[in-house]
């Protein structure tokens, strides 16, 4: 995966959440972006999946600029996979049709291939026991799984997910790292945008810190974790990994 943000700004009024922002990674499976609440991190991703439009500047995925108008983005979000925070599930379907619907409606499969789409993708989670359970019924780790699911069975070019274990205990964070593993066995580029380094250290091969809006510092995640570079890092690090 090649991602290039070339002088960028993200604007909401008069806050700017990215201020000329420029970051370049090339060759790499998976992406984490982390930095302090409020720094940037998710506008970034949000970016990148094409759910918002920079005020400036260019943002690339693998050679191509993503769109600015609506039937760009949408094309292109079609070839993408996405995993929100909050799960974004549809509370009064179960498992099984929150995944099966949108392969049918917005990817075209029909009614019979969604559904064994659908059935063939819990069972690689091991959800295919709760596949007629609503969100409601389902731990937070098991909406996750469902949620990740649901990004991966269009058969996606590349997956985002926007702080996937943050609101999650530790033997369900536990669940959902099983999960980001099979995404990766599956070779499917990641973008994880996460405030944990436990994540950041498990899952990416490339990491990068964002915090004021402002690209502090990137490279190999060992590397940036162990022996971060700049003053900014060195803070921001220091008190995660003392915390």
């Amino acid at each position: 995966m090649n991602l290039r943000f070339e002088n960028v700004t993200m604007r909401y009024g008069q806050q700017s959440a990215l201020d000329d922002f420029s970051l370049s990674v090339y060759k790499v499976r998976c992406v984490a972006l982390i930095g302090p609440s409020g720094g940037g991190k998710s506008t970034t991703l949000r970016l990148l999946a094409g759910l918002e439009i920079p005020s400036s500047g260019s943002i690339q995925i693998n050679g191509t600029e993503i769109g600015s108008s609506e039937p760009q983005r949408l094309a292109y979000r079609k070839r993408i996979g996405v995993v929100f925070q909050a799960f974004n599930l549809f509370p009064h379907f179960d498992a099984l049709t929150n995944v099966a619907l949108p392969l049918e409606k917005v990817h075209g499969y029909s009614l019979s291939a969604s559904i064994e789409k659908a059935e063939s993708i819990l069972d690689q989670f091991q959800l295919s026991e709760h596949r007629f359970k609503k969100p409601a019924e389902l731990s937070g780790g098991q909406n996750q799984r469902v949620a990740i699911a649901r990004a991966l069975a269009p058969d996606p070019h590349t997956i985002f997910l926007d702080e996937p274990t943050s609101a999650l205990d530790p033997e369900m964070t536990a669940e959902v790292l099983d999960a980001i593993e099979k995404l990766i066995e599956a070779q499917k580029d990641l973008v994880i945008a996460t405030h944990q380094m436990g994540l950041a250290r498990h899952a990416a091969d490339q990491i990068a810190i964002i915090a004021e809006g402002k690209l502090v510092e990137t490279g190999p995640a060992a590397q940036v974790i162990e022996n971060p570079q700049t003053p900014r890092s060195q803070k921001f690090l220091g008190a995660c990994l003392n915390f």
